[in-house]
């Protein structure tokens, strides 16, 4: 076969370099010395860096020991070439407390006895680009740069740890998805149906966002602005936090977004909005720490607003080693820290001492290192062998610095493999010339079962955390405030707590004494609120076209109170309790009804008590003058019966006075009743018997035959039956009984006689007032009959004073209320009842008395 053939333009005989190419072997192409490559990188400026130790199965990640504000873009017009713009705070604890963890794997002879875990960590920066080149770097097997060809070292890929941002991650999902690899990330929660291969090294971020809320509503912040990077993580956390704080009625006064590797942002609020908001929270990255909070923080001063407190998602350890000047800014801030079992001291919080630097510096062996295919040379720095361990102490402030989330990871992965070599369904293949049984290798995707039911075992410094079901740490948060005291010396406090628990909600815990507020509040808990809080007594009242948190006060109304700040509506006090004055409580009402001790009851006793004494008094004279003419002619039987009615209608005043029971309300409307009926029944009986007495005198008339005892006993007996008949019913259907009135009167409760039927109360008293009509009428014809003494003028007036003193009863009884009431119908018997005493037998009295002369039945007979 002829190489190259007859081209145009080409030396017969002589082959290309693309034809050469193409015949020899990819293993020796590395040795062709006169070779080159089309596309020759030169060194990038900035040279990344990956951490390498050897092991049995290797744990991977990337994580940035630089923060780089900006990598030059590629261009079309030159050789491809990163190069670093500017660079900021070192991170080598990142490095640090991964080789710790590993560390402490390999020495723990319970876990993963016989097996050494390596570990390839990758210095990104945060960078897109850079964590491609990586992954790629390390699928390829550290060597060549071209994936799916293992050309490099062969430990197996065991897992993957990150905590990037969300594009990052999601660069790194999508790439470790195709070959299955676990990655664990401790950044945001992403979607389990994106990224089934995901599992989060940080509790659930709802948890958080329910702690802020939580938080929020204890110190009453109500107004508030939010600032978060302008990414899918930032948009994750506005669309999430914003529903959860309108829910709790929380306004968010403003929103900004950050703009990610410039922290560029733009204040377009009027400066009385930055005064009125003093409460910020904010969603930081992990890369960038305090940054935000330096900027937003300068360009208030120079706006002279006042303090601010700033809420942060997990602000790590690291920004107490900026400068003083910058961390004034965060002093008195909160933020949410992953809830660890070890108990960090303060003494913790200070940078690595210089043991740790030595480690750092003397324990790995870099060199600079590109394969020809590879498009990314890297800077490669291996572990040295016999590596010292630090002391407990100063293992913690390392592994202090990201709240344990490294060294969690890494257990995490452990103990699944632990589990995988544990269990009874693991296989065993036949190895070696010695027929050596040994367990079979572990693959990636072979790892995610025991992962979803991974839980620290006792052996391990984490014992006892766990993944839930969603693959999410299934820990808590610490509330932690930043202080930096007098001598500038700086810590992390910690002041609450949230916890998840079974139940959807959280356990809220905080310590508000401990916390040191920033210079302008002066030790006070700040205030953050749209308008001034409504004093008890009051109640909000949403404006229109206005948040629902800048409201107004409006009084609460007549019978209502609010017992608190910021009421949404005022409420009715309980029915035995009314407003004071202020109407922010209630009090007791006052336990009230007619009593003797009063003045009103004392006055209506005395009144019928003296009443009762004379209608004795008239009883007597009556008795000792009963053989006079006076009393005979007025029929003396029926007198004695009209004054005995009038005494006890007097006595049953007292029915009335009182406190309230069951006996007195049974007779009090009963007796009253039926006793008027018998007084009104005799006076009725007395009329009528003086018309028939005057018929009678006419010859030839038959009505002398109704004349007598008879007659009257019947007419008192058959009225006075009706009303007996009405009251029975009254008392078989609805009797009265005690009640307690808690409403006619806003600050009383009366004790009243209910009287059970309404219906029947004022059916009896029609009665006794169709009775006093008839009697009336009658008298009032007879009025003008002939005789020096007619007793149906006197009945006339009698009946007059009766009815007016009952029918202006009726409105002033229903105007009336509470022990008004009974004074009113108290009074109303005692008028009615004098009225009768007064008209029909002070008269009689005066005669038997004053006038002897003219109780003689000639003057009795003489007509007028």
């Amino acid at each position: 076969m002829e190489l190259g053939g007859s081209h145009k333009g080409r030396v017969a005989g002589r082959p290309s370099m693309t034809t050469l190419l193409l015949l020899l072997p990819l293993s020796t192409y590395g040795m062709q010395q006169k070779a080159k490559c089309p596309l020759n990188l030169i060194r990038d400026e900035n040279s990344v860096m990956n951490f390498y130790r050897s092991g049995d199965y290797l744990i991977s990640g990337v994580t940035p020991l630089k923060y780089i504000k900006d990598l030059s873009p590629f261009t079309f017009s030159s050789t491809p070439y990163s190069k670093l713009q500017s660079r900021m705070n070192g991170r080598d604890w990142h490095i640090l407390s991964f080789l710790l963890a590993v560390q402490e794997l390999n020495h723990n002879p319970v876990l993963l006895p016989n097996i050494t875990l390596g570990y390839s960590i990758y210095d990104t920066y945060f960078d897109g680009r850079t964590t491609s080149d990586a992954l790629t770097d390390l699928l390829a097997g550290g060597k060549i740069n071209i994936p799916n060809y293992s050309c490099g070292r062969r430990e197996k890929l065991l897992a993957f740890l990150e905590g990037g941002e969300s594009d990052i991650s999601t660069y790194i999902a999508s790439m470790l998805g195709t070959y299955k690899i676990p990655q664990l990330s401790y950044g945001l929660v992403q979607d389990d149906v994106q990224s089934p291969f995901v599992y989060h090294m940080v509790p659930k971020q709802e948890t958080q966002h329910l702690g802020m809320v939580q938080l929020l509503l204890h110190f009453r912040w109500t107004w508030v602005g939010l600032f978060a990077p302008d990414n899918d993580n930032g948009e994750k956390f506005l669309s999430t936090l914003t529903p959860l704080m309108t829910s709790k009625e929380i306004c968010v006064a403003f929103t900004k977004r950050v703009l990610l590797h410039t922290w560029l942002w733009l204040p377009h609020e009027q400066p009385a909005v930055w005064r009125q908001v003093n409460v910020f929270v904010y969603y930081t990255g992990s890369q960038y720490g305090l940054h935000i909070i330096i900027e937003v923080q300068s360009f208030l001063e120079r706006l002279q607003t006042g303090g601010k407190v700033w809420i942060t998602t997990a602000l790590q350890n690291t920004i107490l080693f900026y400068d003083t000047e910058s961390f004034r800014y965060a002093h008195g801030s909160l933020s949410f820290i992953l809830k660890t079992k070890r108990r960090t001291k303060k003494d913790y919080y200070k940078p690595m001492s210089g043991a740790s630097l030595i480690i750092w510096a003397e324990n790995f062996d870099c060199s600079y290192s590109k394969h020809a295919l590879s498009v990314r040379g890297w800077t490669r720095c291996r572990e040295k062998e016999n590596l010292k361990m630090l002391p407990r102490a100063e293992i913690e402030k390392i592994q202090s610095q990201d709240n344990y989330v490294n060294y969690y990871s890494v257990q995490v992965v452990a103990e699944a493999l632990n589990a995988a070599y544990s269990s009874s369904s693991k296989r065993m293949l036949t190895v070696g010339a010695g027929n050596k049984l040994e367990p079979e290798r572990l693959q990636p995707w072979q790892l995610h079962p025991y992962l979803k039911e991974v839980r620290f075992s006792s052996n391990t410094s984490a014992g006892g955390q766990n993944l839930d079901e969603t693959g999410a740490l299934a820990i808590g948060f610490d509330i932690v405030n930043w202080v930096m005291f007098p001598n500038n010396s700086r810590a992390r406090v910690k002041i609450g707590s949230i916890e998840r628990q079974t139940s959807p909600d959280l356990k809220f815990t905080i310590n508000p004494e401990a916390i040191v507020w920033s210079k302008p509040f002066n030790k006070m808990v700040p205030r953050s609120r749209c308008t001034e809080s409504c004093l008890p007594g009051y109640s909000r009242k949403v404006q229109e076209e206005k948040p629902p948190c800048c409201y107004d006060c409006s009084p609460c109304s007549e019978g209502t109170i609010s017992t608190q700040e910021d009421a949404d509506e005022c409420i009715k006090c309980p029915e035995d309790q009314h407003p004071n004055e202020d109407r922010d409580h209630c009090v007791p009402k006052v336990i009230t009804f007619l009593s003797y001790e009063e003045c009103l009851g004392s006055i209506l006793a005395s009144l019928a008590l003296f009443l009762s004494l004379a209608t004795c008094f008239v009883l007597g004279i009556f008795i000792k003058y009963k053989e006079t003419p006076i009393v005979k002619a007025n029929n003396r039987d029926l007198s004695y019966i009209l004054l005995v009615s009038l005494l006890l209608s007097f006595l049953s005043s007292f029915l009335f006075i009182g406190k309230p029971r069951k006996g007195t309300c049974l007779l009090r409307q009963t007796a009253f009743s039926i006793i008027f009926s018998v007084a009104v029944s005799s006076i009725l009986a007395k009329t009528i018997t003086v018309v028939l007495a005057f018929l009678a005198t006419k010859p030839g008339n038959r009505v002398r035959r109704w004349l007598g005892k008879c007659l009257a006993n019947y007419i008192v007996i058959s009225c006075s039956s009706v009303q007996v008949i009405i009251c029975t019913i009254w008392l078989g259907i609805s009797p009265p009984f005690p009640d307690s009135n808690m409403h006619s009167q806003p600050k009383e409760i009366i004790l009243q006689c209910n009287e059970g039927s309404v219906a029947m109360f004022y059916v009896a008293l029609g009665y006794m007032g169709f009775l006093a009509a008839i009697c009336f009428m009658v008298a009032f014809l007879a009025r003008k009959l002939p005789g020096a003494f007619n007793e149906a003028k006197l009945i006339t007036f009698s009946m007059l004073v009766f009815c007016s003193v009952w029918v202006s009863f009726v409105p002033t009884y229903l105007s009336t209320k509470g022990k008004f009431m009974v004074a009113v119908q108290v009074l109303s018997i005692l008028a009615s009842s004098a009225g009768l005493l007064g008209c029909i037998f002070v008269p009689k009295c005066y005669i038997i008395l004053l006038r002897p002369d003219l109780n003689m039945k000639e003057h009795l007979t003489i007509k007028s």
